[in-house]
This record gives structure tokens, C-alpha cells and sequence, in this order.
């Protein structure tokens, strides 16, 4: 048993104001991994008092550039130190496979490095001279208190890719973790605690929806960066709109994979391998819609099907697990009933189906599953099913492709796979996602990440996360 009974406020450890506490069941068995404090509204309000103190008289906005590099670099290396360690215990709470865990967590180093480069390369103050001979100063400064709201799936990924530019900015800030993976989410203030940030300047906070609400709400806070689900990203961008404050949202997806007719099919099922099925298909960014040309239809169905008839479900512990449970029995309830929602409106089941698999019916265990002969208007074809559950969709021709892929509320993520890589370029430019790839392409960590229309408002990584958290002052001379 793992247990946390204290919170990380300001700096400090600090028991909850509340006696009920987060227990933490294993989506592998449901038996216990451990519990964990949980933050109440006055939690908040102490987090918030203190990082408005740090904020707007402490030392760290006031820290060059330089020094403020230093000390997040320093959290980089112990970090990265206890990768797998966290990554271990990640999986314990959440049922993503430990696969997945240890290579997203090795990688997340490479994530605040890209933070490191964009904040030395920015121009934190520079001179502005216009025509006329008019001479202005611009300068970033940092937005304020962040309040940084994330989800189970990538706890670590989704924290630090607010944190890490928020505090290089010169931001205090307030992480609200997930209930579900509230053990990583307090080891994770041991590694700032370690770093030695000033008073004020971290808290970690895990809690439930209604005392998330509350630190978005609270007035103290002049930023929100969210990463979640749509229908609550609108909640917060309400709020967020009412009073006046900076916001960024990483919300949902249903993104296409577009299976142009000279792409070579085991490339295609390699790719989809990891950008449809990866993190047990728990990720926003999951290519969750296969586009295949009709000429070649029934060969790309067989193939996404002989692909998840291979996927091994199991104990994600396991070393030769692909797939793991879903998070929580709720979770693995939602998808079954989306399978079955699927069968229901006429598809075609050629993987998997709404039973749990043999031998695991102890945990949240779901078949990975492919349906046919599905139209775009279908709600398995447009809803964010979370969890690995795919649909191969006809295209007549490349312009019936991107309509298609276009067709969607979502534009967070896609890929096109193709002998062409001009061709396959050429569809990314005319799909309207944030983020798109050719033959599996990585995301890499200096470009920015975010999507269009419903699946989000801003973007993080690199650069252009950086600048999330600045606010630009001019100063006439």
C-alpha cells in the first residue's frame, strides 16, 4: 500500500481539511494500491494565498530568465532520475500498459528541454523602433496564478506541459490533480519539493470535480490551463469567460487515419499499432477513425482486424501487454456500451465485441474492437469513445477523404499513409487539425500542439506553449 496523507500546499506539507481521503483500486483486479489526502475548497484557498503572496511580492517572478531556467532544469534532472519508478506506479493507478508508462515518462525530459530552448531563445525584452522614430519597449511578463487542471490518462505529460512554462514564465502555480492517479500526482510534488522552489510557487492539489470548479472559479487565479474532456472544457471556458481570465484547453478527439490507395498496408498497421490502440486507446489523440478507399476496402479491414485479433490484453504490468484495463469499471462500461451502441446501428463487428475477454473479468478489462461498414453520421464514428475501439470508414477519392475526415467536431490529431509523401502532405494541409502526421511521423516537442474547433483553444509545447503563460506589456519612450 502506497499512502499520502498530507497535501503539497505552497511549498509545505499540510493535512487536508477533509477527513476523507482518495482510495486507489487497481484497474487490473480492483484491489487496493493505496490512498492519498484530498483537497477541499479551503485547501484551495490556502494553495491560492500563498501563491498570490509568491506571485505578487515573492522572489520568483523577479528572477531573471536565467535563474529561473536553472531551477527547472534542476526538477528536469531529478525528474528523470525516478522515471520509472513513476512510471511503475502510474500504471498501478491508471491500467495504462507499462510499455506505454516507461516510454512516455523517459520521454517527458525531452519535453522540458524544448521548454528550456523556446524560453532562452525568447525575447523576454526588446526595443521596437517604428517608422517616424517612435521607440517602444516590449516585454513578457508572467500571467500570474495558473491554476493547471489534468487528467489520469498521462498525469506526469499533462502536468508538467503546463507547469514546466508557467513557472519558466515566472507563473505560481496550482496543480489539481485526477482523483485516479492521485499517488503519482503527490510523488510529483516530492521532486519539486526536492528541486526547492520558493514558498508559494507549487502546490499539488488532487481532488474531484467539484473542488476543480472551485480553484477555476476562485478569483485569486488569473489563468486556467485544462486538459480534458469537451463537455468540461465548455464548463470552464464559461467560467473563464465570465470572469475575464486567460484559458487554455486540450480537449477531446476523433481523429482520422487516412489510408490513401498506394499506402503500404503493413506500414499502415504498424502506425496504427501505437496512434490508435496506444495508452489502451485512453488518449485524445487516438486515430480512432480509419478512412479506407473503396477499391481496397475489405483488404484494409482485414488487416486493422488481424491487427487487433493480435493486440495482447492483460495485466499491464506485464512485459509483453500491449492493452490494459480502463481506469476504472465505469470507463469499461461506457465502452462495452459504445460497442454495443455500434452493433446496434448496423456495423459490422469484425474484432473484438461488448464482452469482457476470457480470464480477466476481475478488472476493467475490454475487447479491442474494430467495426465495418460504417457511415461518418454513426455515433461510434463521431463521438470520443476513449478506449480501443476503432471504425474503418469507405472514401471514394482523396477529396472524399478530407471531407470526411473534416466531417467531425472534433480537430485535435490525424495521419495519412501513402507511397507520396508530397500527396500525403498535401492532405494534411486541406484536414483542419491541430496536429497531423505522414507515415507515422512523430510529434515532436518544438512544435505546437493543440487542435481546432471543439477539441481545444491554445496550444502547448515549445514556443508557442511557452507564450500561453506570458502577457505582453509595451512601453512607449
Amino acid at each position: 500500500m502506497i499512502v499520502y496523507d498530507k497535501l503539497y500546499i505552497g511549498g509545505h506539507w499540510a493535512p487536508s481539511s477533509l477527513d476523507e481521503r482518495i482510495e486507489i483500486l487497481s484497474p487490473h483486479d480492483r484491489s487496493p494500491v493505496g490512498h492519498a489526502a484530498q483537497a477541499a475548497p479551503a485547501d484551495v484557498d490556502a494553495a491560492v494565498a500563498l501563491a498570490r503572496e509568491a506571485f505578487d511580492h515573492g522572489p520568483w517572478p523577479r528572477l531573471t530568465p536565467e535563474e529561473r531556467r536553472a531551477a527547472v532544469a534542476r526538477f528536469n534532472v531529478l525528474h528523470a532520475a525516478r522515471a520509472e519508478e513513476i512510471a511503475d506506479l502510474v500504471t498501478a493507478e491508471n491500467g495504462s500498459a507499462s510499455w506505454f508508462t516507461r516510454s512516455l515518462q523517459t520521454a517527458l525530459a525531452g519535453q522540458t528541454d524544448a521548454y528550456l530552448r523556446a524560453s532562452e531563445a525568447l525575447p523576454w525584452e526588446e526595443e521596437v523602433r517604428s517608422p517616424g522614430g517612435a521607440r517602444s519597449l516590449v516585454r513578457r511578463e508572467p500571467v500570474g496564478v495558473v491554476a493547471a487542471v489534468v487528467p489520469w490518462n498521462a498525469p506526469h505529460q499533462s502536468a508538467l506541459v503546463k507547469m514546466v512554462p508557467a513557472l519558466l514564465a515566472g507563473c505560481t502555480v496550482i496543480l489539481k490533480a485526477s482523483p485516479e492517479t492521485a499517488l503519482d500526482a503527490l510523488l510529483l510534488a516530492e521532486v519539486f519539493d526536492e528541486a526547492g522552489f520558493p514558498e508559494g510557487v507549487v502546490s499539488v492539489l488532487p481532488a474531484g470535480r467539484e473542488t476543480s470548479e472551485y480553484l477555476v472559479s476562485h478569483p485569486g487565479v488569473d489563468k486556467i490551463a485544462f486538459t480534458g474532456s469537451t463537455a468540461a472544457g465548455r464548463r470552464i471556458a464559461s467560467i473563464a469567460g465570465e470572469q475575464l481570465k486567460r484559458v487554455s484547453l486540450e480537449l477531446g478527439g476523433k481523429s482520422a487515419a487516412i489510408v490513401l490507395d498506394d499506402a503500404d498496408l503493413d506500414s499502415v498497421t504498424e502506425g496504427l499499432r501505437y496512434a490508435s490502440y496506444g495508452n489502451n486507446g485512453e488518449s485524445c489523440v487516438s486515430l480512432t477513425r480509419v478512412l479506407a478507399p473503396r477499391a481496397r476496402y475489405e483488404e484494409v479491414v482485414a488487416a486493422v482486424a488481424a491487427l487487433t485479433e493480435s493486440l495482447t490484453v492483460g495485466d499491464p504490468a506485464a512485459p509483453d501487454t500491449f492493452i490494459g484495463p480502463m481506469v476504472r469499471q465505469g470507463q469499461q462500461e461506457r465502452v462495452q456500451s459504445y460497442i454495443r451502441t455500434g452493433i446496434e446501428e448496423g456495423a459490422r463487428l469484425v474484432a473484438g465485441g461488448p464482452d469482457t475477454p476470457a480470464g480477466l473479468e476481475g478488472g476493467n478489462y475490454v475487447r479491442p474492437t474494430v467495426f465495418a461498414d460504417v457511415d461518418n453520421s454513426m455515433r461510434i464514428a463521431r463521438e470520443e469513445i476513449f478506449g480501443p475501439v476503432l471504425v474503418v470508414i469507405p472514401y471514394d477519392d482523396d477529396n472524399d477523404a478530407v471531407r470526411i475526415a473534416n466531417d467531425s467536431p472534433y480537430g485535435l490529431s490525424g495521419g495519412v499513409w501513402t507511397a507520396d509523401t508530397e500527396r500525403g502532405v498535401e492532405i494534411a494541409r486541406r484536414v483542419r487539425t491541430g496536429t497531423f502526421s505522414v507515415n507515422g511521423a512523430p510529434t515532436a516537442f518544438d512544435t505546437p500542439f493543440g487542435g481546432y474547433k471543439t477539441s481545444g483553444i491554445g496550444r502547448e509545447f515549445g514556443a508557442a506553449g511557452l507564450n500561453q503563460y506570458l502577457e505582453l506589456k509595451s512601453i512607449s519612450l
